[in-house]
């Protein structure tokens, strides 16, 4: 796997001037080649004038056979010379012609969702400079010139690797940004809209998900933020986990209390709060009320809650200045609020808030995401640790070495992944527990094949043990910049590999998927 491939095709730009002298030396062959066939054409047509007596001797004639035997393989190995000329020249011109057209979608597009095929285009070039350094091997003095005008450097898998991702890379965290600061804005409008209705607050939104994790890999990435809910003022929020699930998978509701803040309110003169205020005044002075139009039975619906903020983004963006060069377009979403963005050039980029609850001072949140199995009712939030995974990968960024290849490995495996039985989540679980167990010095990119096989080989342990731990619970290599609930920290460590422990069939499937893995793999490098 750590074979050294040639740099000819991913040579830098100062290269390029020992690419044309290439290109004029094989065109020059080229009309060698063609002189050639037609010199030997004539030969084969005009007879030697040969004649001895009038009638030409049985050896001589002999001779002119097997010359013209002679002239016919050789014309035949010309042509095929030609023709394979021909064949690397388009391919060459294929290359130059799909990178060019790569690299004018690399601003808004990810590029790691293409890296397939820069491997396939990338090793298409390096057979066809293999082939032609072979030939040029047979003559001495040409090759010694393609090698004074043009010496090989050495590249390795790592560094290409490196270097094609490093652009998308840094193009993914600027447009996270720009969302992050959109949403923002968008989010301001919002609180400028509902500032006199006491229904929820909008706290700041926080950027979850591949994307702010620094990784991606499809063109068509949701950029996800969680935008946390606070009560408004009178208001509070009580938590009610359910004690029938595993953590960090537990379903949880969010009851609404009144609570009395008369004292609060005594600056202002003779105001009682929600809790003392007749129903009548309250109904007549206050407007809409957060139990009475966001809650069901007392318990925050989350359902009425995404419904209520998709009306209230839709007025909020009329107020921003971005409405003018954007189009907004709310899709429908019983649980989130997924928001389209259109420019006139015809570029779009797709949006999900969700919404959470904090649990205590810790990053782990009830949100309204989707569970895969679906969730009871509409007052039921899930557990989710997006936020401290996210918080990882940045304290991971800002420990690691500038140019750490541990992104480009997650990215790498999570285009491999498909079709298979393994979930990204799987693989991502894998990582980050070899970027608390590997120093972070370790993770150059010039180890990164090292790194790679590390990770299959971790992988390989998992599946034979039947056995993953779940990165968050019950895990002492965590660090303290991501703040856990006291359940975490002392939870038993949870084996996400639970089911192909109980079922013989899904780990047999699973190691199938291992193998499939495995070539992928070695296909590419």
């Amino acid at each position: 796997m750590a074979s050294k491939v040639c740099g000819k095709c991913c040579a830098p730009k100062h290269a390029l001037p020992a690419s044309r002298s290439k290109l004029k030396r094989s065109l020059f062959v080229e009309a060698m080649a063609g002189g050639i066939v037609l010199i030997l054409a004539v030969l084969g047509i005009v007879p030697h004038p040969l004649k001895v007596g009038d009638q030409i001797d049985l050896a001589t004639q002999q001779r002119m056979q097997q010359r013209e035997e002679q002239l016919r393989q050789e014309m035949i190995r010309l042509q095929q010379e030609l023709d394979k000329m021909t064949q690397k020249l388009q391919s060459r011109l294929f290359l130059k012609n799909m990178l060019l057209a790569m690299w004018e979608v690399w601003p808004f597009g990810a590029l790691p969702g293409a890296l397939v095929l820069l491997f396939e285009l990338f090793w298409m070039a390096t057979e066809v400079d293999s082939d032609e350094s072979e030939s040029s091997s047979d003559e001495s003095s040409s090759s010694s010139e393609e090698e004074e005008e043009a010496p090989v450097n050495e590249w390795d898998v790592g560094r290409f690797l490196m270097q094609q991702m490093q652009v998308p890379v840094l193009h993914l965290a600027k447009r996270c940004k720009v969302v992050e600061a959109l949403v923002g804005d968008l989010l301001h409008a919002c609180h400028l809209i509902t500032l006199n209705t006491p229904l929820l607050r909008l706290e700041q939104c926080i950027g979850v998900g591949s994307a702010f994790e620094g990784w991606s890999s499809h063109w068509d990435t949701v950029y996800s933020l969680l935008v946390p809910l606070k009560p408004p003022t009178g208001h509070c929020f009580h938590l009610e986990l359910g004690a029938g699930g595993e953590l960090p998978a537990r379903h949880g509701r969010v009851r609404v209390e009144l609570e009395c803040v008369c004292l609060r309110q005594q600056l202002l003169g003779d105001v009682r709060c929600f809790l003392h205020r007749p129903e009548a005044e309250l109904g007549r002075n206050q407007g809409p009320c957060l139990l009475q139009y966001l809650c069901s039975h007392s318990y925050l619906d989350v359902e009425k809650t995404a419904c209520w903020f998709q009306l209230t983004a839709m007025n909020a963006w009329l107020l921003l200045p971005a409405s003018h060069r954007c189009r907004l377009t709310v899709l429908p979403s019983s649980r989130s609020c997924k928001l389209r963005l259109e420019k006139v050039s015809g570029r779009s980029l797709s949006i999900e808030i969700l919404f959470g609850v904090q649990q205590g001072d810790s990053r782990v949140f009830l949100t309204s995401q989707q569970a895969r199995a679906g969730l009871p009712s509409s007052t039921t939030w899930l557990e989710s640790c997006a936020v401290p995974e996210m918080l990882f990968f940045r304290f991971v960024a800002r420990q690691a070495p500038q140019d750490s290849c541990h992104l480009t490995c997650l990215n790498l495996f999570a285009r491999l992944l498909e079709g298979t039985g393994f979930s990204t989540y799987c693989l991502k679980t894998v990582l980050m527990h070899l970027l608390t167990v590997i120093p972070l010095s370790r993770w150059h990119r010039g180890h990164l094949l090292e790194r790679v096989d590390g990770i299959l080989q971790y992988l390989q342990r998992c599946l034979e043990d039947k056995q993953l731990h779940h990165f968050l619970l019950g895990n002492e290599r965590v660090p303290r910049e991501v703040p856990l609930p006291v359940a975490f920290q002392t939870a038993s460590p949870l084996n996400l590999f639970q089911r192909l422990a109980q079922e013989p069939d899904a780990h047999a499937q699973a190691l199938r998927d291992f193998r499939r893995l495995q070539v992928r793999l070695r296909s590419l490098l």
